[in-house]
Parts: structure tokens; sequence; C-alpha cells
């Protein structure tokens, strides 16, 4: 698919959820086709005070489809008086863009804590939404789930889970030329999202 070909051009995130917190990580690189564009991208997003986002695709839809789910978030907050649902927002996020298919290339991890607690979707650029317990995206994703699904264990405490997190971004950066430069890392728990570079 021609869609396919053009968009895993490059990078890898990885989401993890825990009994009461969500960690992703991601690769630092940004590439246009075999051309890496820059080596310091902040590839996770806080889009409210509960709820971060990876981004994998073009970087001009992602960076677009941020700010209005960040709009949309406080939109919520403030009419409703309470945080966004995350279940709800990667909702939101499945409309826009099945709405804006094939235009909008972008597939995004979207983790949080709400009411209902940890919780991360996958949600792909055709708008697909599926709820994981661990989970990657881009094209050092094969590698990285493969580290996910050896280690993965449901009872992980925080650190072991940034720990898996890095390792398996880590396996994709040492096979993937898509991806590299490091590793950047964001905890969501009680506390609110916390972005860590490694």
């Amino acid at each position: 698919m021609a869609i396919e070909k053009n968009f895993l051009k490059g990078t890898t995130t990885v989401g993890i959820v825990g009994k009461d917190f969500v960690v992703l990580a991601a690769d630092r690189r940004a590439t246009a086709g075999s051309y890496i564009a820059n080596k310091q991208v902040w590839k996770i997003v806080e889009i409210d005070s509960h709820v971060a986002a990876t981004i994998a695709g073009t970087v001009g839809d992602a960076q677009m489809l941020i700010d209005r789910l960040k709009v949309e978030a406080g939109y919520y907050k403030t009419t409703v008086g309470t945080p966004i649902p995350v279940k709800s927002l990667a909702t939101l996020t499945s409309l826009i863009l099945f709405n804006y298919r094939p235009i909008l290339l972008v597939q995004m991890l979207i983790g949080g804590l709400d009411g209902d607690g940890p919780s991360l979707y996958s949600v792909d650029w055709l708008g697909t939404v599926t709820q994981e317990k661990y989970t990657a995206t881009g094209s050092g994703s094969p590698y990285a789930v493969s580290m996910l699904e050896h280690e993965y264990r449901e009872d992980m405490t925080l650190e072991e889970a940034v720990n898996l997190a890095v390792k398996a971004v880590n396996v994709a950066l040492a096979r993937d030329p898509g991806s590299g430069e490091g590793v950047d890392v964001a905890t969501v728990t009680r506390e609110g999202v916390k972005l860590i570079r490694r």
C-alpha cells in the first residue's frame, strides 16, 4: 500500500500500562525519506495534565492534530468541569483521522489516567482505535513489540516499566535506520505527566 510505504519511514514509539500509571517512550530522530531532518525531536506531547500522546507520521499533520486535541481537552474541562476521559480523547482522534483519511498521516499512542484508571489507546492513520496493555508504533515497532511481548508483566513497577520502554526503543534503534538519537520518556501518574529526556 502506497500510504504505508511512505508513512513508515522512521520512528519508534512505545506505550506500557501499569497498575496505576502509563509509560510512553520514543526515539528522537525525524526523517524525510532517507534524510535525517532533525536529531532532537520530541515525539511525546502532553495533551492535558492527565494524558499524553506519542506521534508517528507526518510532522505537520501531527502538530495540527495535537493542537486540536489540546484545545478540545481544554474546552471539555472548562465546560464539564472535569478532565476529558482518555477513551473520549482517543475516540475524538479516531473521528478526526477517519474524516480526513488519507490526508492526515498520523499514528498515535494516547495514554493517561482518569476515573477508570490507567489506559492506553493506539490510533492509526485511518482512525482505527485499539485499547492495549502495551504496544509500539512506527518503522521500529516490530523490534520493540518483540521485546515488550517477551518482558511485559501486569504487575510491573513504574521503574521497571520505564526501563522496559527504554529497552524496547533501544532495540529498535539498533536495528531500524529510521529511528535513532536516543530515547525520551513520559510517565503519567496521579501526580500528572512527567517528560524525561534521558
